[in-house]
């Protein structure tokens, strides 16, 4: 009968630490306090200010006097990386004057707060340094690093996988081909697909000391040729903890370089078709003069990060990391270029940098739309569609570091009318003239097709024009045909005032005698009794 390892190691099993100073080394990130303060492409706190990003930092309640750093989540657990001494058993390692690392579990409570560390499996933990680990999708495979026999702050990658049936039995750990000699691999994460690995390493064309990869992962679980992320990401300073953001369109990650605060700071950057935006800095309420990494996402504003800045209870701490989330909208008009006009119906469609469809609206009758789900320095196009109106794409960026509201108009070119031939009548072709439900009044929109019509008209002196206008069928055939006779005459009395001869128009109407769609014997929509109420353009011979 095989042992159910998980469960009698990270549910059963309760431990008594001793206690002790610590200089962790989380990877080769010496915490000894003598190390804590960088001042590589250091800024002020008050230059970098929150940036957007509102944290507010909670104990996580798990801390010591030694390092906890979380890793990552299995099964629901978050997984922590510690030196902390299993009683009088502890190998102490002499490049840290410490014990060597170890894997523990910690149950997640309803508030983010931990439950007290238990080791999380006798498999991985080895006599060696185990650090940062990630989990496929199915959490049946597991990527973590350990330290060398040779040097304990040089790290290799390795892979294992779930024994069937069983809680917590890993089994098949393999030593997988990227590692190099000489050389560490630190800090993966699986991105939610599980067909990307990200990774920390000092190989050999690193742009630093140690630079942000990535790997392909092929169906065996093997890795691809590492691509290092570039200059976007990467710096001649050291860049470590990668990892995603829920819907995996942003990549964290801890850095020395770019502008930060000091020591390892936690930045942003956008993925754009495996593409690297400039990364922004997760500003001063989260990050300090001192070292912060190991940024990891439960829900799309919850987390947890680690840090030794002061007034914590060991060299690095965990804590719960809440991100209010700043609240931003863009508002604004559909209008026409010339006029201005606002045009109502126009359809807007929110686009991401990725050309996906965010949001759509409808503007309303004065031509107004309001997105609210706006996200801060990212960049938006808002793409428009009316009939009558050129297709139009507008880019907006949204770069305010707080709650705010953004007002763009966007201003639309119409389309040039088209004389063709319909229904064996030579016709001005253009879009709908509209008229408020059993009214004759020209909507102020309406004008801005007529015009087109003038326009032809004092083009091309030599054409004369009957205005046909139809209605739909609600309402009696005789109130029906009088309306359109009056949306006729309306049309023709605006051409009339705008310069067009009287003798050459004539207008008529012709009620519901001629529909587009027979809406007698079928149930027509809205958009269909729309498409029967019309005015023709039909040219005289």
């Amino acid at each position: 009968m095989k042992t159910n390892l998980f469960v009698l190691i990270c549910f059963i099993s309760n431990f008594i630490f001793s206690q002790g100073p610590s200089n962790l080394i989380a990877g080769n990130i010496d915490t000894s306090k003598s190390a804590l303060i960088h001042t590589n492409n250091s800024v002020s706190s008050n230059e970098i200010g929150t940036n957007g990003f509102e944290f507010e930092l909670l104990d996580a309640g798990v801390n010591t006097k030694y390092s906890e750093i979380g890793t990552g989540f299995f099964r629901n657990k978050l997984i922590m990386v510690s030196s902390k001494k299993l009683g009088g058993f502890a190998k102490i390692d002499l490049n840290t004057n410490e014990a060597y690392k170890e894997l523990f579990c910690l149950d997640v409570g309803k508030n983010g707060a931990l439950s007290k560390p238990l080791l999380f499996s006798r498999i991985l933990n080895t006599n060696d340094s185990e650090d940062q680990l990630t989990f496929s999708p199915d959490e049946k495979t597991v990527y973590f690093t350990r330290s060398s026999k040779e040097n304990s702050l040089e790290y290799k990658l390795y892979k294992a996988s779930l024994e069937e049936g069983s809680h917590g039995n890993w089994i098949n750990v393999e030593l997988l081909d990227i590692n190099k000699a000489n050389t560490s691999i630190e800090t993966p994460f699986l991105n939610r697909k599980g067909d990307k690995l990200y990774f920390a390493s000092n190989m050999p064309g690193s742009i630093g000391g140690y630079d942000i990869y990535v790997s392909n992962v092929n169906a065996d679980g093997s890795l691809d040729t590492p691509k290092n992320l570039g200059h976007s990401i990467n710096t001649t300073s050291d860049e470590k903890y990668p990892s995603l953001s829920i819907d995996g369109k942003h990549l964290y990650f801890s850095s020395k370089g770019h502008q930060n605060i000091g020591g390892y700071d936690l930045f942003t950057s956008r993925i754009l078709n495996n593409s690297y935006k400039a990364p922004r800095n997760l500003g001063n309420t989260i990050n300090s003069s001192y070292d912060e990494i190991a940024y990891f996402l439960a829900t799309k504003n919850k987390g947890y990060v680690s840090s030794n800045k002061p007034n914590g209870k060991g060299s690095f701490d965990i804590y719960t990391a809440v991100n209010d989330e700043i609240i931003q909208s863009i508002k604004g008009n559909a209008i026409d270029l010339v006029t201005k006009i606002k045009l109502p119906n126009t359809l807007v469609i929110l686009k991401d940098e990725d050309n996906n469809e965010v949001a759509r609206q409808i503007t309303d009758q004065t031509g107004a739309f309001n997105f609210k789900n706006i996200e801060p320095f990212e960049v938006y196009t808002l793409s428009t569609y009316k009939d009558g109106f050129i297709d139009a794409d507008f880019e907006f960026l949204a770069n305010r570091n707080f709650d705010t509201t953004y007002k763009k108009n966007l201003e639309l070119n119409t389309t040039e009318p088209v004389i063709a031939k319909v229904d064996d009548e030579l016709r001005i072709v253009l879009e709908n003239i509209y008229f408020d439900f059993a009214k004759y009044s020209i909507k102020e929109e309406s004008t801005i097709s007529l015009n087109k019509i003038i326009k032809v008209l004092k083009d091309k002196p030599e054409i004369n024009l009957a205005i046909n206008a139809h209605t739909d069928i609600r309402g009696n055939d005789a109130y029906n045909l009088k309306l359109s006779n009056k949306r006729a005459k309306s049309a023709l009395q605006y051409l009339i005032k705008n310069g067009i001869a009287k003798n050459r128009i004539t207008s008529k109407g012709y009620g519901e005698t001629k529909p587009l769609i027979d809406c007698k014997t079928n149930t027509c929509s809205d958009e269909e009794h729309q498409s029967n109420r019309r005015i023709e353009f039909v040219i005289l011979d």
